[in-house]
């Protein structure tokens, strides 16, 4: 008897070291066995994953020699793809050295108080492992998993979930560090997590919090009392930068990914915001011929793109057919931390481009009303023109550049900023992050204050009203906030008509001094004449100041003391700081409290473009303006001194060319050879337009608008208040009624039909 129960002992104890070992089979987190045999389909059948397969190859078969950590995952896959014993091995040695050094805290980190001892470098570390047990966790030994498990809990996941996250030591929050760091930091060790589940008892809770605490980072809305902003944009942008957008949110995108391949049956967060983050990269996105741009608003690069983070949400499930015109737009390898089409994830989860869009379905334009940036482009098409405005929060990686803006046209940027240089580097915050590296309107020479770098501002910059009419676009953007040590107003607006971009500031200081309008040009750049003519490659614009005084047309500057000078400076180029570049200060030579800019930009659509627009500046009783000819049709810009906020209980009704109105901005456009006939007209901050005694525009409160009309078909935008409702005149019953792109209902009476909008 005692024989069978030893035997039955014996078969018990085989039976749960059989499952023990069944549990210790590595569910792969990325490279798993589906998309491994499906990648290898896909290099039979399609020439060019297999050019690339081949690429990536050889960089595995390099590492034999050469090995770099950051390269593991080639190595794994490589193992994983041809069985060939020789990658392995260069794992297992690569990650045995890595797990049993005496720390992967950074010296400089751990000399903080208290110490950091989980940093992006130990959360790099973290990621490195995870790749490398990716292709040989299965075939370690016993002790060898032990030595690597230890050292990876004890250097990696253990220091980040403690300083980052866990209630016991944690000495991090969402309001100091919620920004990529915390994404990083966390998320990476998350990841790790999940490649040594098994082996590490805690992990079933510690996951299960790691993916809920997901809601909080997407959802944190910033604070008062330490000047903290908002991390994400209702819209799916970040304001830290088209850079640390990118990377952020990527942390995060491998966590969800890998745990949704290795606990499929755990419900994680729903985070709607997920399906506007590929619609931000586009936005911000330049498509030329060559490499996508993006927005090099803070802490970022022209080179940049948001490949990684719209590649994970396309294998996430979030397959926008946009998401795939702006993949293929992308160079393979243009950014280190992308998924390159050549480098392990990227050809592990690579799109079909097949049913990739030739173009995008999206807007021209676009506001993120949460971080306030703004993008106005007149086509999706490669080497198009893009207008990009930034106001909104400063702190950390966000520059001190509200009211700034960038420029791209036929391929190039024409206006850029400075950029930004090596955080090590004294020019780092000297230059790169300070205002005077931005295209703002500065006063004494002062713009925002330095300390809001460390410190963020109490107030932030605001942007509103655009509209996009096709070729009328307009947005306003607000600086007050930041720069209200120096101003009680800051206002810039962006009025596109055509070729010509104005560009309107209505500046107001606490105290009489000078104002300089800052101009960072992209390529060569010099004085012809009255203009500023900016040419990089075929990108070509004219920058014509016109008010409060134009630039002086010859070379006798001292001969007009009453007109604009035109000073060149020299500072330090982003990509060597020991060089220089020099960007230009436009300044007003009175001493004043108060003034108006009026500058034009003149988009030429060659670099010998004779077909330039014809400007003329217009003078009034309480107006300023300009008067633009182009092809036949001529816009009278209006701009209402009365109605800059110094009336109180006044409206500021006045008539201007023939129309009454109390707008702050009017245009009106209308057919060089029949001056009387109005084919569109803009309005903005205004109640009403009369002709006479005929209503053409009339609402309770100010509103922008364009309104066009052609053969009785009104194509209206309108923004200004979230209950809109207006009437417009009409000769006859409208055929169609767009407002705001959408077709309404027309409701015609005496000669008038009305629109009603809640928000």
């Amino acid at each position: 008897m005692k024989h069978y129960k030893r035997l039955f002992f014996l078969f018990f104890l085989s039976t749960l070291m059989g499952v023990s070992a069944l549990a210790q089979k590595h569910q792969k987190l990325f490279f798993t066995p589906e998309r491994i045999t499906f990648l290898k389909k896909r290099i039979e059948t399609d020439a060019e994953v297999r050019k690339n397969w081949e690429e990536a190859l050889a960089v595995a078969k390099h590492q034999l020699e050469k090995p770099d950590l950051d390269k593991i995952d080639y190595l794994s896959l490589a193992y994983l793809m041809t069985g060939e014993q020789v990658y392995a091995d260069k794992v297992k040695e690569q990650l045995l050295k890595l797990c049993t050094k005496s720390t992967w805290s950074n010296p400089e980190m751990l000399k903080r108080q208290p110490a950091w001892s989980s940093d992006l470098r130990t959360a790099g570390n973290c990621w490195i492992v995870t790749m490398g047990l990716e292709g040989v966790y299965d075939q370690l030994s016993k002790d060898d998993r032990k030595t690597i498990v230890s050292g990876l809990m004890r250097m990696g996941i253990r220091p980040a979930l403690d300083e980052w996250f866990l209630p016991e030591k944690r000495i991090h929050t969402l309001n100091s560090m919620g920004h990529n760091w915390w994404s990083s930091c966390v998320y990476m060790a998350g990841v790790a997590l999940l490649s040594v589940k098994d082996d590490v008892p805690e992990s079933a809770q510690w996951l299960k919090d790691l993916s809920a605490s997901a809601e909080e980072w997407f959802g944190f809305a910033g604070d008062q009392l330490q000047h903290k902003v908002k991390t994400w944009d209702a819209k799916g942008g970040m304001y830290e930068s088209v850079n640390y957008a990118s990377f952020g949110v990527s942390e995060y995108l491998l966590f969800r990914l890998a745990f949704q391949n290795v606990l499929p049956k755990v419900k994680q967060p729903d985070i709607p915001l997920l399906k506007n983050i590929p619609s931000f990269f586009m936005n911000v996105g330049y498509p030329r011929d060559g490499m996508m741009y993006s927005l090099t608003f803070g802490d970022s690069h022209k080179n940049i793109v948001g490949e990684r983070p719209v590649k994970l949400l396309w294998a996430l499930g979030y397959q926008d057919p946009n998401a795939l015109w702006y993949l293929n737009n992308i160079e393979t390898g243009q950014h280190r931390e992308g998924l390159a089409k050549n480098a392990p994830m990227g050809l592990i989860f690579h799109p079909d481009f097949s049913k990739s869009p030739e173009l995008p379905n999206l807007p021209t334009s676009q506001l993120y009303e949460d971080m306030d940036w703004a993008t106005l482009r007149d086509s999706w098409k490669k080497n198009s023109t893009l207008l990009a405005v930034k106001s909104g929060h400063t702190w950390n990686h966000s520059h001190a550049d509200v009211n700034s803006f960038l420029l791209f046209h036929k391929g190039e940027f024409v206006i850029k900023d400075a950029g930004h240089s090596w955080y090590a580097s004294k020019e780092y915050p000297a230059y790169f992050f300070q205002s005077p590296a931005h295209n703002v309107l500065t006063f004494n020479g002062k713009y925002q204050p330095t300390e809001q770098q460390y410190h963020g501002a109490p107030l932030r910059g605001e942007m509103s009203e655009l509209l996009d009419a096709g070729d009328i676009k307009y947005v306003m953007s607000n600086g007050t906030g930041p720069t209200s040590w120096i101003y009680s107003r800051n206002f810039r607006h962006f009025l596109w008509i055509g070729k010509v971009i104005l560009v309107i500031d209505d500046v107001k200081a606490h105290e009489t001094g000078k104002f300089e309008w800052l101009l960072h040009p992209a390529g060569e750049s010099q004085k012809v004449r009255g203009d500023i003519s900016i040419v990089n490659k075929k990108g070509a614009v004219l920058v014509r100041p016109l008010f409060p005084e134009t630039l002086v047309e010859t070379g006798f500057n001292h001969d007009f003391p009453e007109k604009m000078t035109l000073n060149e400076i020299l500072a330090p180029n982003e990509e060597n700081v020991k060089e220089q570049e020099k960007y230009y200060s436009i300044g007003y030579p009175e001493q004043v409290r108060q003034t108006k800019f009026i500058t034009a930009i003149i988009l030429k659509d060659s670099i010998n473009d004779t077909n330039i627009p014809v400007i003329e500046r217009m003078t009034g009783e309480d107006m300023i303006g300009v008067k633009i000819k182009q092809d036949g049709k001529v816009t009278d810009v209006y701009l209402n001194l009365k109605a800059d906020g110094r009336l109180m209980h006044l409206n500021s009704i006045k008539t201007f060319g023939g129309y009454t109105t109390d707008a702050y901005l009017t245009a009106i456009s209308y057919p060089e050879k029949a001056p009387n006939t109005i084919s569109n007209y803009f309005i903005g901050y205004g109640s009403f337009l009369r002709k006479d005694t005929t209503s053409l525009f009339s609402s309770l409160s100010k509103l922008s608008l364009v309104v066009k009309e052609k053969d009785a078909r009104y194509d209206i935008q309108v923004t200004g208040q979230p209950l809109i409702r207006a009437t417009f005149s009409a000769s006859e019953k409208p055929i169609n009624l767009s407002v705001n792109g959408q077709m309404q209902k027309v409701d015609f009476q005496k000669g008038n039909f009305s629109i009603n909008l809640q928000k």
